[in-house]
């Protein structure tokens, strides 16, 4: 294989607990970070025992045993539901049993393969914008501003477009309040107190769900009667499948709401690492910026062009690896099993370090470093790379999501160069997602 760069240069990482958490420190703790609870021991470890009934998995058999073999009917962790049910609903994120199997069923199809070249396109045009703006506008720029305002762009495109009613700056507004409310985590919920105990959110009130919740149900309903007969975002095709599969509007609204959430932060933190991994690897840069000018000179990205990038792909594949966006998930155990002899009892907590679990020194080679070339023509042990999760429940928009990071970071490499800039650069930290703990400043060049 021919070695892609002279030298490696570190990544900024995590701080990860050094010293046992007890349980108000870890509520205190995780609201704020929750990659500062998670212990040490699991980059070292493939299994490590917490506090209570707690358990640290990073072991690529275990996890596949939970997720995919007998633990796989095991559900999402209340803490979870707690955190962000006010926003979500009961959609696909949070039901569970039956519901969830028809919902999964009936959405499966929106996320299809021949779905993607549709919303490419829509991907595409917000890529080009924001590469002419960047290109006019050369110097500093914070990757961490832009890369969530590429992906709520594209959330608008292909959600709440041709809205007359609404403005585009409504939709932006109320999304951003939206996406703030869920990013603060409860103390009392993280804690597992009553649902009757007072957060402070109340105090905040819930007005940004409220305000989408009513703008979901309005997007809905004006394109139901608008009747396309070609589907032409995401929504259309959303539509499309409730034609031949009833449900009541509240899971719909639920469900809108949910792929809003999954299909904006998520990506807009691959893409705001992905660009600063490239400004620390500027001869990785240079050829992944060649292999997309190969394909594609000029004109929109399309999703055909996206197989003939595999370098491009392997970097994303990596960013991931180093920054998962859901850094880290959790399932409550509702039976007794045992696996490589560890004994799980019904009640406990299985928690899935997930940044931990792509950085163990057990599984990975130099897990520090980043080397796209892990993911160029090789296969990988399952349950060791999760960054959609895995089993039934595995992200069911992986493919959307790798689309739109592909499109969107191809369509501005081809004009612009980043490099590191003297500003600092943030630590990750893990909330409702993996981001930056504060501004992500990047050199960004016309390239020549």
């Amino acid at each position: 294989m021919t070695k892609m760069r002279q030298f490696d240069v570190t990544p900024v990482s995590a701080r990860l607990a050094e010293e046992p958490v007890s349980l108000l420190q870890f509520a205190r703790s995780a609201g704020r970070n929750m990659l500062e609870v998670i212990p040490a021991e699991t980059l070292r470890e493939t299994y490590v025992r917490g506090p209570l009934n707690i358990h640290y998995i990073c072991d690529p058999e275990m996890i596949t045993e939970l997720l995919v073999g007998q633990g796989r009917s095991f559900p999402k962790a209340k803490f979870t539901k707690d955190i962000i049910g006010s926003a979500v609903g009961n959609g696909l994120i949070l039901s569970e049993g039956e519901k969830w199997r028809q919902q999964r069923r009936r959405y499966s199809p929106l996320f299809a393969a021949r779905n993607l070249p549709v919303l490419a396109r829509h991907f595409a045009e917000t890529g080009m914008e924001v590469a002419d703006s960047l290109a006019e506008n050369e110097g500093p720029v914070d990757m961490a501003q832009i890369a969530p305002a590429s992906t709520l762009t594209n959330i608008s495109r292909v959600i709440f477009s041709g809205n007359e009613e609404v403005s585009a700056e409504q939709i932006r507004v109320g999304l951003i309040a939206y996406f703030n409310y869920i990013s603060d985590l409860s103390l009392f919920d993280l804690m597992g107190l009553p649902k009757w105990l007072p957060r402070k959110k109340w105090v905040v009130s819930k007005a940004p769900v409220t305000k989408m919740r009513d703008l979901a149900r309005l997007v809905i309903e004006q394109r139901r009667a608008e009747n396309r007969e070609e589907p032409q975002d995401f929504l259309d095709f959303m539509i499309e499948a409730l034609k031949t599969d009833f449900e009541d509007k509240e899971t719909t609204v639920d469900n809108l709401l949910t792929f809003v959430v999954a299909g904006h932060e998520t990506s807009a933190n691959a893409l705001a690492w992905g660009y600063y991994l490239l400004a620390l690897n500027p001869e990785v840069q240079n050829s992944i910026r060649n292999e997309i000018l190969s394909v594609r000179a000029s004109g929109p990205i399309e999703f055909a062009d996206l197989e003939k990038m595999p370098l491009l792909r392997a970097h994303i594949k990596e960013t991931l690896r180093l920054y998962p966006s859901a850094a880290f998930f959790a399932r409550d155990a509702t039976a007794d099993v045992e696996i490589k002899g560890i004994k799980i009892a019904k009640g406990d907590a299985l928690f899935y370090p997930v940044y931990s679990l792509h950085r163990n020194e057990r599984l990975w080679d130099a897990p520090a470093e980043y080397r796209p070339e892990r993911f160029m023509n090789t296969n990988l042990p399952r349950g060791q790379y999760i960054p959609f999760g895995d089993g039934p429940r595995i992200c069911i928009g992986a493919q959307y999501a790798e689309t739109e990071i592909m499109v969107l970071m191809a369509s501005l490499l081809r004009r612009i160069n980043f490099s590191l800039s003297d500003f600092e650069i943030p630590e990750p930290v893990l909330t409702f997602t993996m981001r930056t703990s504060g501004p992500l400043v990047l050199n960004a060049e016309r390239v020549s």
